[in-house]
């Protein structure tokens, strides 16, 4: 079993800034690419920012410059760094990743989600 944890989320002023975090645990052989989504109520799920392995890096265009997407691979660890937060920011955040499990062809994880909720 692979378990996706995320942190960080909470409440916080518009302009101000958020750190989330997204753990990767269990019988892990590699980790592909990792990616944080978020989903406000009433919304489809959208892609905020994603990683690949190597390091390349996207971003959605509404956070492009404010988010910093990043990993630590010998932590199995994914980061988004929010800054300059916005009251459209608020939502549910949830992690991604694509695991390969030691014997089990790799698969798409999610976590349990965070919510991100800016307000004044």
């Amino acid at each position: 079993q692979v378990q996706l944890v995320e942190s960080g989320g909470g409440l916080v002023q518009p302009g101000g800034s958020l750190r989330l975090s997204c753990a990767a645990s269990g019988s892990i052989f590699s980790i592909y690419d990792m990616g944080w989504y978020r989903q406000a109520p009433g919304k489809q799920r959208e892609l905020v920012a994603g990683i690949t392995s190597g390091g390349i890096l996207t971003y959605a265009v509404s956070v492009k410059g404010r988010f910093i997407i990043s990993r630590d691979n010998a932590k199995n660890t994914a980061y988004l760094q929010m800054n300059s937060l916005k009251l459209e920011d608020t939502a549910v955040y949830y992690c991604n990743a694509e695991i390969r499990r030691i014997g089990v062809p790799r698969t798409s994880s999610w976590g349990q989600g965070t919510q991100v909720t800016v307000s004044s």
